[in-house]
């Protein structure tokens, strides 16, 4: 019995050991605009269509969707959005794999800078942090 509890046990640590973590890393973004940067994180996500942009000053809008699983849809898109009177706008887009290729200054992605019309410009780069 004590063997039967032994297999039992040492077969849910592999599988707990074995199984995606539902948040085990996140993408981190460092946005400047207007002279103040600040960090927008996103977790993965299955539903990419309930990821809602953040308002970056009056003018930009900026959408971190991540995705994971399953792996032939995993990656990581960035928008950047004019958030103008008749309906936001996309003004800028990047795509990247999942996981992305390691990277040293500057993330994954490099510094971008999203410079519309008016209103000054939107600085960015990102990194994936693994939680703790």
């Amino acid at each position: 019995m004590a063997r039967n509890t032994e297999n039992v046990l040492a077969a849910a640590l592999i599988a707990l050991l074995l199984a995606p973590s539902a948040y085990a890393a996140k993408v981190s973004c460092h946005l400047t605009y207007g002279g103040e940067t600040r960090v927008v994180e996103a977790a993965p996500t299955s539903d990419p269509y309930t990821v809602a942009p953040v308002a970056i000053g009056s003018y930009f809008l900026f959408r971190i969707v991540f995705r994971d699983q399953p792996a032939d849809l995993a990656g990581i898109k960035l928008t950047t959005f004019a958030d103008r009177n008749e309906g936001p706008v996309v003004i800028h887009q990047a795509t990247y794999p999942y996981p992305p290729p390691s990277a040293a200054a500057g993330g994954f992605t490099g510094r971008h800078v999203v410079e519309p019309v008016r209103d000054g410009e939107l600085q960015y780069w990102c990194e994936m942090k693994e939680a703790p």
